[in-house]
């Protein structure tokens, strides 16, 4: 189901959260699922992957994360300040330790010149305060290729915390 080199960075991003103790929440709106997907392809997953969210609506958004409607008015669902209270909302209502989000427009419509088709928002929240958002701007290069590349920035996101100090 997912390319090979997904796989190992996944299965290698779960044996890193394995060996630190470290459990996962995902919150994803434009992957639907795809990064909780991918990391329970993964045989022991479960012990490193705690939760995922999978909210398409910007009601569900605030009602299971608590994301502040007044912020999705503001910013829009699709926006970095959306993506971290997303994240946010995820390491708060789960037992995780770090909590990856992503929302974004995977198109063909719904894009707009402002905020154009392949744009998205990964965001990862961790216990302790850590707090990191990453802009995206794909292009209208089809909806499973905009998905699919922001499963790798996800996972490129969590490596490089999980690398930090």
């Amino acid at each position: 189901m997912f390319p090979v080199p997904l796989l190992d960075e996944a299965s290698r991003l779960l044996a890193v959260c394995r060996a630190r103790a470290l459990h996962l929440a995902t919150a994803e709106s434009c992957t639907g699922g795809l990064i909780a997907a991918l990391f329970t392809e993964i045989p022991g997953a479960s012990d490193v992957l705690e939760r995922g969210y999978v909210l398409y609506s910007n009601a569900a958004k605030c009602e299971a994360l608590g994301v502040p409607a007044d912020l999705i008015a503001r910013d829009g669902a699709v926006s970095a300040a959306v993506a971290r209270a997303m994240a946010e909302g995820a390491l708060r209502t789960s037992k995780a330790e770090i909590a990856l989000a992503v929302t974004g427009i995977a198109g063909p419509g719904g894009g707009s010149s402002e905020k154009p088709v392949g744009l998205v928002h990964v965001a990862l929240a961790r216990a302790g305060g850590v707090n990191l958002d990453q802009e995206c701007r794909f292009g209208d290069v089809g909806r499973a290729r905009v998905r699919a590349q922001a499963v790798g920035v996800a996972l490129a996101l969590l490596g490089r915390t999980l690398e930090g100090p």
